[in-house]
């Protein structure tokens, strides 16, 4: 993934930039239908079912939030979890993904 050639908000660059120096290159996987430039879809290359919404609209600057799918929606976890720091999400992430 060429992080510098998508078009998204740069705290969602940088924080896919962390992701892959972390998971390595070929880990995730960016969902392509979601087209807000300042939200990402992102699951395991080999796992579309589980995902992480990771946004920055709506939220101070440098926070990110987070919304986390399941394979069973009622599990999803919406709206929870803003206002975070790029640590904290990193955690989050890996938690959920990894």
């Amino acid at each position: 993934m060429n992080v510098w050639a998508i078009d998204k908000d740069m705290p969602l660059k940088l924080l896919l930039l962390e992701l892959v120096h972390r998971y390595g290159e070929n880990t995730l996987a960016l969902n392509t239908r979601e087209q807000h430039h300042q939200a990402i879809d992102i699951c395991m290359l080999d796992d579309p079912s589980l995902s992480a919404y990771v946004y920055t609209f709506g939220q101070s600057t440098g926070r990110y939030g987070i919304d986390l799918r399941y394979p069973i929606s009622a599990h999803n976890i919406v709206g929870e979890n803003e206002n975070l720091t790029l640590d904290q999400i990193i955690e989050i992430i890996s938690t959920h993904l990894f």
